[in-house]
């Protein structure tokens, strides 16, 4: 009886640890050396039965990391800063060119097509998810694709 018990905690405490967030076609735009901001994107998939929010990010490519998005405000597109990301349950969201995206501020190194940069996730469900070796590519302003 006492094993069955353990059994079931086991499989209860491995469920709940299960990562639900994957992220694929991560990448970061390449800027030329004077400019001192970037932008990464990614897709995101929550493969839970809720909702998840991307909360912030960091890297140590940037002293700051913001969540942005582009809108349309009087006729111009503008880029703002979001609180979070939201991914629906069984569902992918993209960060992409002139949508959602991670912003990188104050970039303290170049950003140099070919090499790579290190970001860091964190998730409304404790979910935190290093990606190391996000490849730096050039990517032109407000394409969709790379």
């Amino acid at each position: 009886m006492l094993k069955r018990i353990f059994v079931a905690l086991f499989v209860c405490a491995t469920a709940v640890l299960a990562a639900h967030i994957e992220v694929s076609d991560a990448y970061v735009r390449a800027v030329p050396p004077n400019l001192k901001n970037s932008a990464a994107f990614m897709e995101i998939s929550n493969t839970s039965q809720e909702e998840v929010f991307l909360l912030r990010a960091t890297s140590p490519v940037a002293s700051t990391v913001e969540l942005h998005e582009h809108v349309a405000h009087q006729g111009m597109m503008k880029m703002r800063p979001v609180e979070k990301i939201a991914i629906a349950p069984h569902s992918r969201t993209s960060l992409q060119p002139s949508g959602l995206h991670v912003m990188l501020i104050g970039l303290n190194t170049p950003l140099h097509v070919g090499e790579t940069v290190t970001l860091e996730l964190h998730f409304s469900n404790g979910e935190e998810i290093t990606l190391k070796e996000v490849p730096i590519k050039s990517v032109m302003m407000g394409m969709h694709k790379h």
